[in-house]
């Protein structure tokens, strides 16, 4: 019997496009529309939009709210300002990751909204709810409420304010900042953030403004993008995917983004393992190898020493658009996880050499 998907508000606009269309995290979502090297380029030269109504969007008020989310949540929300994002992960006991996500802080007093993966919606607010006992918190997970476009690319500033005057403003946000907007009486959220490495905005709205702003942008012009093209900008930009670069078996430690876990804090659920992986180190390290060939490293391929044995494996490979280079993100044993230490991919019978470089493989280009 054939799953049953779930569709965005946008699906019938990417049926009308001609999208190629692909299961992805319960739902039927687009993988391209003309092909993902041109998408990926309208992002990295001008601009380029995508279909993000799959996220998830929970949210946690109450007395509580700041206290509860610190809990739960590997940054430190104690110094953040209304209108301010954070990046980070809500963890196992154990260091595993349960999810990466972004927490705004709302202009409410003690009220937050966190944005997470669209495949694991269901399990987050589960385990958010479980952990909130004992907590003066209300968590209401709103995410069938919502739609969201993703507008990425160097004119995406001036693509906003032209497409949707009430919005403005939105081009003095600095990166990782929101504001709320009214628009047909109901709230529109901007922020600059992206998954890309470009300057960018996403935009949170009822379903049927989504509809309306997506018809607007392609009106103007802007290309639309599937999720093919997402994955190429994000790895390029060296930004991990949940279930690829962050499990519950792999920790942010592990995949080095560490940084986001703030120690300083008095708890959060899963500090103790992070201290002490951070203190002892992990078995296996997420680094990026560059191949001399432009034979591909897909997810899976086994990564060698010269004398074939293996001591690791790739979790995402491209032949960079941006770069035309073969690249890949692979987790390794820590002893040859340094930079510029000689790797081999192996790729169906044959063997690729490579060594070890810097997981941000392009210059990012966001907005101060």
């Amino acid at each position: 019997m054939e799953e049953m998907l779930n569709l965005t508000c946008l699906h019938d606009s990417h049926l009308a496009l001609g999208a190629k269309m692909s299961p992805f995290a319960g739902f039927d979502m687009p993988i391209q529309y003309s092909s993902i090297t041109e998408e990926h380029l309208a992002v990295r030269h001008k601009v380029g939009m995508f279909d993000v109504s799959h996220m998830g969007e929970i949210f946690v008020s109450g007395p509580d709210a700041e206290r509860f989310v610190n809990h739960i949540f590997t940054n430190d929300v104690r110094p953040m300002t209304p209108g301010q994002i954070l990046y980070g992960m809500m963890l196992y006991h154990d260091g595993g990751t349960v999810d990466d996500l972004l927490v705004y802080k709302e202009f409410e007093p003690e009220h937050y909204l966190l944005v997470v993966n669209a495949a694991n919606i269901d399990k987050d607010f589960a385990w958010i709810k479980e952990n909130s006992e004992g907590f003066n918190v209300k968590v209401n997970n709103q995410s069938d409420l919502w739609g969201q476009i993703a507008l990425q690319g160097p004119l995406a500033e001036e693509t906003l304010v032209k497409v949707l005057p009430f919005a403005a403003d939105a081009a003095g946000l600095s990166f990782y900042t929101f504001k709320d907007f009214e628009d047909a009486g109901t709230r529109v959220i901007i922020s600059r953030t992206g998954y890309t490495g470009e300057d960018g905005f996403e935009i949170y709205a009822s379903p049927r403004l989504i509809v309306a702003y997506w018809d607007a942008f392609l009106k103007a012009g802007v290309a639309p993008c599937g999720l093919g093209c997402r994955d190429t900008l994000r790895f390029e930009a060296g930004l991990p995917l949940y279930g690829d670069e962050l499990t519950p078996e792999i920790s942010p430690v592990m995949a080095g983004f560490s940084m986001f876990c703030k120690l300083d804090k008095d708890e959060f659920i899963g500090k103790d393992a992070v201290a002490d992986q951070k203190a002892n180190g992990t078995p296996m390290k997420l680094v990026g190898i560059e191949l001399q060939d432009k034979a591909i490293p897909r997810a899976g391929y086994p990564v060698e020493l010269e004398d074939g044995t293996e001591v690791g494996v790739v979790t995402t490979g491209y032949h960079s658009i941006s770069l035309e280079k073969s690249i890949c993100f692979a987790l390794v044993r820590r002893e040859y996880g340094a930079l510029d230490t000689p790797l081999y991919v192996r790729i169906r019978k044959k063997v690729f050499p490579g060594k070890v470089v810097k997981k941000r493989f392009y210059q990012t280009n966001y907005k101060k």
